[in-house]
């Protein structure tokens, strides 16, 4: 007989508090809330769990997409669940105001836990890294044909890898003797290519160099430059947005957008605040939140979240 394999283990991150933040806006049974970034459904399951709101789940992942849709089949018509990156919510919502809106950005656990995917250095596999593995060009295909002043761009702009130069040149000459197909290779490349004082700290030296991969293989601040702006504008007024960073690019674009957004643009010394004049967010935590130690020990992958969340509270003039 057969082992069944059992599903790796989902531990959503900072579910209770995107709970708290979200069902102040779900309470009507006519509420929809979004779900930018479905994943395995954990954070989905507990907002249908915990509100009467119909919910509308998005991934650019079709293994997501089925996972999530047997795990909240017993929600029945509460659920709609569509294939869609996430800058694509204008058309997927074509109009509709919502009530509440959910990105938990990066790559998920389904993604991270499938050796086969390609999004983890520790384990050899093909070098994929696309979110979508229906569309769009993979990792071995980046790493085989940017010429190496654009390697060292996408390494030193979406990695922050100080060897980025290093590191392109290393791959330029040893892609010409055989092309790169696995991550093994690659993170040996990679860690070949620092110099030995600085791989005995800070991790895995290939981190950055695969970070950096992945974001420019699934566009991945280009599309949220995109959706922050598009999901504000869907909130219906009183309707609530969260989002969840791991890390400062992603974090520095909804920050700006929030801000800006938060803000007034009346001169400060106007002594009134004309109709229609004043900020369209009222932002609903200080700053960024981030796990608490308990959780993260618990869930270190929660160790680099950050949260940010917002209230529209009047239309665009």
């Amino acid at each position: 007989m057969t082992a069944v394999t059992p599903e790796p283990a989902h531990v959503p991150v900072l579910l209770e508090r995107c709970v708290g933040l979200l069902a102040p806006a779900l309470s009507a049974p006519d509420a929809v809330v979004v779900d930018c970034t479905l994943g395995m459904g954990g954070h989905a399951e507990a907002l249908l769990a915990e509100t009467p709101a119909r919910l509308l789940g998005l991934d650019r992942d079709p293994e997501a997409l089925r996972r999530s849709s047997a795990r909240l089949a017993p929600y029945g018509d509460r659920v709609t669940l569509v294939h869609a990156v996430y800058d694509e919510l204008p058309r997927v919502l074509a109009g509709t105001r919502v009530q509440g809106i959910l990105f938990d950005l990066g790559v998920s656990s389904l993604q991270l836990d499938e050796a086969d995917r390609g999004f983890a250095y520790a384990q050899d596999a093909p070098l994929d890294m696309r979110m979508d593995q229906t569309a769009g060009r993979t990792a071995a295909e980046v790493v085989n044909t940017y010429d190496g002043r654009s390697l060292a761009r996408v390494l030193k702009e979406y990695g922050d890898e100080r060897f980025a130069g290093r590191i392109a040149d290393a791959i330029v000459r040893e892609r010409a003797v055989e092309p790169f197909t696995g991550s093994a290779r690659l993170a040996e490349l990679v860690r070949a290519a620092i110099p030995a004082a600085t791989r005995r700290t800070g991790g895995h030296p290939a981190k950055r160099t695969f970070q950096a991969l992945r974001i420019e293989v699934n566009d991945e601040l280009g599309v949220l430059r995109r959706a922050i702006p598009a999901a504000i504008d869907a909130l219906a007024v009183g309707g609530r947005l969260v989002v969840m960073s791991y890390q400062s690019l992603e974090d520095k674009i909804v920050k700006s957008e929030l801000r800006a957004r938060s803000t007034s643009d009346v001169p400060v010394d106007l002594p009134f605040i004309p109709a229609g004049s004043g900020p369209e967010l009222r932002l609903l935590v200080r700053g960024s939140e981030q796990a608490a130690e308990d959780e993260v020990a618990r869930n270190p992958r929660a160790a680099s979240v950050r949260l940010r969340a917002a209230e529209r509270v009047r239309d665009a003039a």
